[in-house]
């Protein structure tokens, strides 16, 4: 199999793949990064490709997906009890306003 060769990967593994690029070129990626960056993501998260059959397949680690939780719960630790009340408060007025309409 030729390098860059995809044959092996799922469609699964081909469509998250292409949504993980649409996200990069979104942030100003260029498409030829955006897609090398797709694929590792896509190796990181699931070894590679995947062919298919009985008892072959090995769940995901949705390493890199995990990560993004992790910089919030520390953003937000940053804050002050105070601050994350009034945070709290200011949405829950916000969602109880559009509620009533």
């Amino acid at each position: 199999m030729p390098q860059g060769d995809k044959s092996s990967y799922t469609d699964k593994q081909k469509r998250k793949a292409a949504h993980i690029e649409r996200g990069y070129e979104d942030r100003g990626v260029d498409h030829k990064q955006a897609q090398a960056r797709a694929w590792a993501t896509v190796n990181k998260e699931s070894g590679g490709g995947n062919k298919s059959g009985s008892g072959r397949s090995r769940p995901d680690s949705h390493v890199s997906a995990r990560k993004s939780g992790r910089t919030g719960r520390a953003a937000a630790a940053r804050r002050s009890a105070t601050d994350r009340s009034a945070a709290a408060k200011k949405g829950w007025e916000t969602r109880r306003k559009r509620a009533a309409h």
